[in-house]
């Protein structure tokens, strides 16, 4: 029972800082997030363009978790280095998100032309997802060195919670386009979730300077 209790006491911080983590930075007002929201609404292909987008995260964070792992095995020095460059991005990505939150903002699905088949759909869905450069910085990057700096038996739980935000986030904006796509072109409603974006990632900034000195 004691070492139950343990392992989940363990596990429980490593979920919740994937999950945090991956959350704040796919929750932006993009042209991917448009686009899911679009197909929401049409109510086209919906379950397709949702899964697409949320298996690309999975695999690129999975992988980025496990490419970084052996880097920083190869390269002990490069951890702390990697450390540093992540806990500035994320305090920097946390001071634009309060910046933005200043700012009236929305997302809009422009609705406008013909009804997507599923190939188009699909094919727009790999664009928007695997032709950004910033999702390679924000998965493999950024998610894959702080998830390399869990212990290699909690690694396995830090991809399950990073993957988990992404999935539920497409799947809100794809199912629950209807009914969400008028919060989500509230600006007071993006102001609200900019700011609790901005102190999650200063505070996940300040964990992760945390623990490297804790670990050095």
């Amino acid at each position: 029972m004691a070492t139950s209790s343990f392992a989940a006491a363990a596990v429980c911080p490593v979920f919740v800082q994937g999950l945090a983590l991956s959350f704040g930075l796919i929750v932006a007002i993009g042209a991917q997030n448009a686009f899911v929201l679009r197909q929401g609404l049409r109510r086209e292909h919906v379950g397709s363009v949702v899964a697409f987008c949320a298996l690309a995260d999975a695999v690129l964070i999975t992988a980025g978790v496990m490419g970084m792992a052996r880097a920083l095995g190869e390269r002990p020095g490069l951890a702390r280095v990697l450390a540093l460059a992540g806990a500035a991005f994320l305090a920097y990505y946390g001071w634009q998100a309060l910046m933005r939150a200043r700012e009236p903002q929305r997302l809009q699905a422009a609705l406008g032309g013909a009804g997507l088949g599923r190939g188009a759909a699909m094919a727009q869905a790999a664009a928007f997802t695997l032709l950004n450069p910033h999702v390679y910085l924000d998965t493999v990057v950024l998610v894959g060195s702080v998830g390399a700096r869990q212990p290699a038996a909690l690694r396995g739980w830090f991809v399950v919670g990073a993957s988990m935000a992404s999935l539920g986030w497409f799947c809100a904006l794809g199912f629950g386009a209807r009914r969400l796509a008028p919060w989500f072109a509230r600006p007071r409603a993006w102001q609200m979730l900019d700011a609790l974006i901005g102190l999650t990632m200063l505070t996940l900034s300040m964990l992760l300077v945390r623990g490297m000195w804790a670990g050095a």
